[in-house]
């Protein structure tokens, strides 16, 4: 069995949202561009959009019930990597307030499953629990300034890790800004934002050379969104200072010993990850947590690229959806591309290094079978490191993926999706070879005149 997912709570109109989004794009840009230069005023405004959406209920989104469901499951004392919201309503033992309410906000294809939020998003969610235990909008609230706080802070780093990397400060202005960012993060209370802010202050600490503390954040940023563990092997040559077509006999010594830093830098990260999970550990969790996420790999589809092509390939040769077959070969196709970058690609500069991990992520969302919009955030904010801008003209596109909740019933409109994708596709490309062709034939006629 396979799922559409993301079901919005209310039925969007979906060509008034678009043209929304397309206006508050276009202030965006005319914003940056008119008031660039002025960094507090142009803070001040990225909050004010932001509390803005203070006191609204998401209507984008529906995790945000399954959200406060598990913190108030934790402030309870229940582990809720152990328990089905479904199981629980049919037995009549949820032990929280609102429970009924909760439940049926979540939908069933989350109340049928366990928890597959990391312990630091557990953590956020209690602390809504704890404060606001009795009322949904309390505790959406308080969500929502924990995700405005990580925004505050992914612009402090951020700022700074642009400066460090010799690269212009308003180029943070493109994620913070961003209408994309407010909408997904701090309108539909997706913490993609705070997994973004300890990557954030991770990189920044490990370009300082702070690379043990930087592990430990690292660690915090994968318990938020399991996502960053994908950048792990991206950082070989920083470490090793080579890539392994250069490795000979007279560089063995100095990359054995950048490899040993490697390996303690992936120690720390790993032991961080497993004592905040160790609060939640038994049995039951592995082979519930196992399930979990076995199922956006073989289970789940939505706004796909790669995926839906051998998706119909799938259907023309055999007759049926491959999408377990598919789903089980992507982990391993993702995992083979990235360590052929992490060791052939030159990742010799820390910005290089980012425009790697940027490359990396890139290939597994556009080979996944699930990408909802808010997974962009991440991309978004490592291009701002790079020269790569096909992330900004995605965050806009990507809105047409909410073309499938326009009718009453859910229906993905595939039209829509690759008009998407060949948009982002195409600039990818202009940005890849044909961009560059430009500047070199600019500098050749510079240096011929």
């Amino acid at each position: 069995m396979y799922y559409y997912i993301g079901y919005p709570l209310v039925r969007t109109d979906v060509a008034l949202l678009i043209s929304l989004y397309g206006i508050a794009f276009a202030c965006f840009f005319g914003l940056i561009r008119l008031e660039k230069t002025h960094f507090f005023t142009l803070a001040g405004i990225a909050i004010a959009f932001r509390l803005v959406f203070a006191g609204s209920i998401p209507n984008l989104s529906q995790d945000f019930y399954r959200f406060i469901w598990d913190g108030r499951m934790l402030v309870e004392g229940w582990n809720p990597y152990l328990y089905v919201p479904n199981d629980l309503m049919a037995s009549g033992t949820a032990p929280i307030a609102e429970a009924q309410e909760l439940w049926q906000g979540m939908g069933d294809l989350s109340a049928s499953h366990y928890t597959n939020y990391p312990p630091i998003n557990q953590l956020c969610f209690a602390i809504a629990g704890l404060f606001a235990g009795k009322s949904i909008l309390g505790s959406v609230i308080i969500l929502r300034i924990l995700i405005i706080l990580a925004d505050i802070g992914t612009l402090y780093f951020g700022k700074k890790l642009l400066t460090r990397l010799g690269l212009p400060v308003h180029h943070i202005w493109l994620y913070i800004l961003n209408p994309f960012i407010i909408m997904e993060l701090t309108g539909n209370l997706h913490f993609e934002g705070v997994m973004i802010f300890f990557l954030v202050w991770s990189l920044y600490l490990l370009h300082k050379g702070s690379w043990k503390l930087a592990a430990v954040v690292l660690a915090f940023s994968v318990s938020v969104k399991l996502i960053p563990l994908i950048f792990l092997p991206l950082f070989f040559q920083w470490f090793t200072k080579h890539k392994a077509s250069q490795i000979s006999k007279q560089t063995v010594p100095i990359i054995w010993k950048g490899m040993l830093k490697l390996l303690a830098f992936y120690g720390i990260v790993l032991v961080t990850i497993l004592v905040l999970f160790l609060p939640f550990l038994s049995e039951a969790f592995f082979e519930n947590y196992q399930k979990t996420v076995s199922l956006w790999f073989q289970n789940f589809e939505f706004n796909a690229s790669l995926y839906y092509i051998a998706r119909w390939i799938g259907y023309e040769t055999v007759g049926w959806n491959l999408i377990r077959e598919i789903g089980s070969i992507t982990p391993i196709v993702v995992l083979i591309f990235v360590a052929g970058i992490s060791l052939y690609r030159d990742n010799s500069s820390f910005q290089k290094t980012i425009t790697a991990c940027l490359f990396g992520l890139s290939f597994y969302f556009f080979s996944t079978t699930t990408m909802h919009p808010w997974y962009l955030a991440t991309l978004l904010i490592l291009s701002i490191f790079t020269h790569y801008r096909f992330t900004l003209v995605w965050s806009f596109m990507i809105i047409f993926s909410y073309t499938a909740y326009q009718n009453e019933r859910y229906a993905e409109h595939l039209g829509f999706v690759a008009f998407e994708y060949v948009v982002v596709y195409a600039f990818l490309v202009y940005e890849l070879f044909l961009r560059k062709e430009k500047k070199e034939k600019n500098l050749t006629v510079a240096q011929t005149n």
